[in-house]
């Protein structure tokens, strides 16, 4: 189920009526989780999108935790590095115009990097050593990695690499996609603790102004995972100069780069065939990762 503009220029004035005068705009994004809608110059309504106009309570019950998770994160992350992050405001319930709970927040203006490719800047590729750096500088507080995402354990993603291959026979070179994926998963973690991470840093995450790094979007998943989960960006993002400018920056060692990779490597498998039809911006962002990865010398 989406939403749309009217039945949200509806909801917003009975949920916030603070807010009944402000514009609102639908935000075209190739974004996969959210309908995003701006209101006003100054935030953005953000609602999941469902998978039905009638979900079951145990559905709605688990958006409602994951979107308190998301505006915890995007507390503890505010204020924490030198880029612009957007900060939670508000938080919706279920009505009869949307049966799921949806939030409110800042809104950032600039350009996402799917729009403006810095690939080749290496002043961008510092810019994220300097993301990286900070995120990583705040106290995880104990916590580890949980969960089915990204940011555990490599192996444990064998069953839907083995599904996205199979699904992709006639779109990648399958064969030495599959030799490939079975030396990343049986790279060793060591002993690194797990991190404060992003989590997503992709194209679409990222807010550019002439080749450099202005602004962090999608914030919600900021918590602690593999320190390799972040440098899925040098393969997301970069050509191989920059993607130097990442390594060196962040003194990578060799595990934690082909770490970093793998989780490239793992979530690009997934875009290709999955967005073929329905949103061909992400299925090319896939695209060009698995040839960087492919180009690598190392691979």
């Amino acid at each position: 189920m989406r939403i749309d503009v009217a039945t949200v220029r509806k909801l917003v004035p009975e949920q916030f009526p603070e807010w009944a005068d402000l514009e609102i705009r639908e935000v075209r994004s190739h974004g996969t989780v959210n309908a995003i809608f701006r209101i006003g110059d100054g935030l953005t309504a953000r609602f999941p999108f469902l998978t039905s106009e009638n979900p079951a309570p145990a559905e709605i019950q688990e958006i409602r935790q994951e979107l308190r998770r998301e505006v915890y994160a995007g507390k503890r992350l505010h204020g924490r590095t030198r880029f612009r992050t957007p900060v939670p405001v508000a938080f919706g319930e279920v009505s009869t115009g949307f049966p799921s709970p949806w939030t409110v927040q800042t809104w950032l203006e600039g350009t996402v990097a799917t729009d403006e490719d810095p690939a080749g800047s290496h002043g961008f590729a510092a810019d994220l050593v300097d993301l990286i750096t900070a995120m990583r500088a705040v106290p995880t507080d104990g916590e580890t990695f949980h969960g089915r995402g990204r940011g555990g354990v490599l192996s444990d993603h064998d069953q839907w690499v083995d599904l996205c291959l199979t699904n992709s026979e006639r779109l990648l070179p399958v064969q030495k996609l599959r030799s490939l994926w079975k030396s990343m998963r049986e790279l060793p973690r060591g002993s690194d603790p797990d991190v404060m991470t992003h989590r997503d840093l992709m194209p679409g995450n990222l807010l550019v102004a002439e080749g450099r790094l202005t602004g962090v979007l999608d914030v919600g998943g900021f918590g602690p995972a593999d320190p390799a989960l972040d440098l899925l960006s040098a393969w997301h993002l970069l050509d191989h100069g920059p993607r130097e400018v990442l390594r060196t920056g962040l003194a990578c060692d060799d595990g934690e780069w082909a770490r970093g990779q793998a989780w490239a490597f793992e979530q690009s498998m997934g875009l290709v065939w999955h967005y073929r039809h329905t949103n061909p911006v992400m299925s090319g962002i896939g695209r060009r990762t698995l040839e960087r990865i492919l180009a690598d010398p190392a691979v």
